[in-house]
């Protein structure tokens, strides 16, 4: 069973309800999981204060063991000026000690996001979070043009992986549920392959 690992970060809910889509997708695939995470918010205080074991709603907050013992793994964030949000961006900082012990490396992840506008810098987001999973050894997984949803999109989707306008509509487009439900399938599927290619066993495709 591969263990994929969904990992956003969300303010108003469009992350995680791209992260609850690209879950789904995992889900879909035999032989794989998926489990949801969230991290915890970050104080503007120069007195930092730690957060709860887990929060009041929603998935726990991700740790270290949980990407020590994931597959795959999916990024998500809301875009903050063309970046990720602080939050994520302060967990991905504290994961040192997997890069220097290799954890990550040669494991597939895929990144997606959520923004109010058009031209908010969804796609300088996506890269933004792809930064630290290239220094840790990852494969990047993203959506190609054979998924029609790509093509006829208004809204968000990309290349670089799935995403959401929210000032084109509130809820996720069909379109948009449909690319964060592939790149979900995208990563599993890659993750069991590479298993198999490991093991000298079948994949998923034969």
């Amino acid at each position: 069973m591969a263990r994929i690992l969904v990992i956003y970060y969300s303010r108003e809910g469009s992350t995680a309800e791209l992260a609850r889509h690209a879950c789904r997708g995992v889900e879909s695939v035999a032989g794989a999981h998926a489990v949801l995470r969230t991290v915890p918010p970050v104080s503007a205080s120069s007195e930092a204060t730690p957060p709860k074991p887990v929060p009041e709603q929603g998935p726990p907050y991700a740790t270290l063991d949980d990407l020590r013992g994931a597959d795959g793994l999916l990024l998500g964030s809301p875009t903050r000026f063309g970046n990720m949000a602080a939050p994520l961006k302060y967990f991905l900082d504290g994961t040192s000690a997997l890069w220097l012990d290799g954890t990550l490396e040669g494991k597939p992840a895929a990144v997606f996001t959520a923004s109010q506008t058009l031209h908010g810098g969804q796609e300088s987001t996506l890269l933004s979070m792809m930064l630290p999973l290239l220094h840790h050894g990852m494969v990047l997984v993203g959506l190609p043009y054979s998924e029609r949803a790509l093509q006829t999109t208004r809204s968000g989707g990309t290349p670089y992986g799935a995403s959401h306008v929210a000032a084109v509509q509130r809820e996720l487009t069909a379109e948009e549920r449909h690319l964060a439900q592939a790149l979900g399938r995208r990563v599993a599927r890659l993750a069991l392959q590479l298993a198999a290619t490991a093991s000298g066993t079948p994949g998923p495709n034969g």
